[in-house]
């Protein structure tokens, strides 16, 4: 019975790390057309339980993608230089897109785990009031 309670507290831990994931997506798309902004990263990391793994998961904390951000010509842009360049953004929206349809489907994923072991709980939990 204790695995099934397990169960689901790894799907849990897995649908809060892919919603913090995909809340850092959308933050990326949001920022596509920000001069200067650097896309955010969520890696995640296994949690350990009294040195042993629990195979749950939680983000860790964010990083920023050290890529290059592209320089941009647009003399009528505020932040151009006196050359008419000014950094961009290095957030790529079909990354981006893909990012969020991966976690929205890890997401769901764990939720239909979650609700198999549920429903698992509840045949045992009448069988064991037969």
């Amino acid at each position: 019975m204790s695995d099934l309670f397990e169960s689901f507290s790894v799907s849990a831990s897995a649908m809060r790390a892919q919603s913090s994931r995909l809340r850092h997506v959308s933050e990326n798309i949001a920022n596509v057309d920000t001069p200067g902004y650097h896309r955010k990263l969520t890696p995640f990391r296994e949690v350990l339980q009294g040195g042993r793994r629990s195979g749950a998961v939680e983000a860790a904390p964010v990083q920023l993608d050290d890529t290059d951000l592209p320089e941009v010509f647009d003399p009528s842009h505020p932040m151009a230089g006196e050359d008419g360049i000014y950094l961009g953004s290095n957030v790529d929206l079909v990354v981006e897109i893909a990012d969020a349809r991966e976690a929205q489907r890890s997401y769901e994923a764990n939720l239909k785990m979650f609700d198999q072991a549920r429903q698992m709980t509840r045949s045992l939990l009448e069988i064991l009031r037969k």
